[in-house]
């Protein structure tokens, strides 16, 4: 029993030590997610209780050319605090995930959805019609991690995409048309962004290495 007890006393220590180096790893990156939520929380306050919404004519302007910097700014604006908390939620917990991954990703998987999200927003959008929200980002996280436990095909990032599929998988029917007041086409186009960021990013399963033919030269 005592050198059970021993034995145990020494594990405690070292899962403490274990949890402190993953908050350690952890803590910048739930930083970074805070710090941008935060900037998007205090241009809302400021474009709704101060401009009177007038930020939002910032967003993106399809096949306007003097409006293409909107596909950098409409991420960060909103249509009131029930948009943004709307679109808050989840992109903490989906953003909050892939920032767990890894920095690296995160940040590719956003300029990905901010630009080409944007652009095809740009180019296909209803004319006359002003396109903003982090809603694109959004479709774009969960298109890069239900998509990378596909391409990747590992146990981690299969679990991965099965949670994300299971707990927003009804997200898809985002994408469709016909929605009034909803841009579709930034919800279709960030989702495009990220599953093309998981193909860029996914490695080759093994099993795709070993199907290929043989060299026989």
């Amino acid at each position: 029993m005592a050198v059970a007890g021993a034995g145990a006393g020494r594990m405690i220590p070292g899962m403490v030590a274990d949890l402190r180096a993953l908050w350690a790893r952890l803590k910048p990156r739930l930083a970074l997610l805070l710090l941008i939520l935060t900037v998007m929380w205090v241009l809302e306050a400021v474009d709704t209780l101060v401009l009177g919404q007038r930020l939002n004519a910032l967003g993106i302007m399809p096949r306007d050319t003097d409006a293409l910097p909107g596909i950098l700014w409409a991420p960060l604006l909103h249509a009131g605090f029930a948009h943004l908390l709307a679109n808050s939620v989840p992109f903490a917990l989906l953003g909050g995930i892939l920032l767990a991954r890894s920095v690296r990703e995160f940040l590719i998987v956003t300029v990905l959805g901010m630009l080409l999200g944007g652009l095809g927003v740009w180019l296909i959008g209803a004319p006359n019609s002003i396109h903003f929200g982090a809603s694109g980002l959004v479709f774009a996280y969960f298109g890069y991690l239900l998509f990378r436990g596909i391409f990747e095909r590992s146990l981690p990032s299969i679990f991965i995409a099965t949670v994300v599929a299971a707990g927003y998988g009804s997200m898809l029917l985002g994408v469709l048309p016909g929605q009034r007041g909803i841009s579709w086409e930034g919800h279709l186009f960030g989702f495009l962004a990220g599953v093309l960021a998981a193909r860029l990013l996914s490695p080759r399963p093994p099993a795709a290495r070993f199907l290929q033919p043989l060299d026989r030269s």
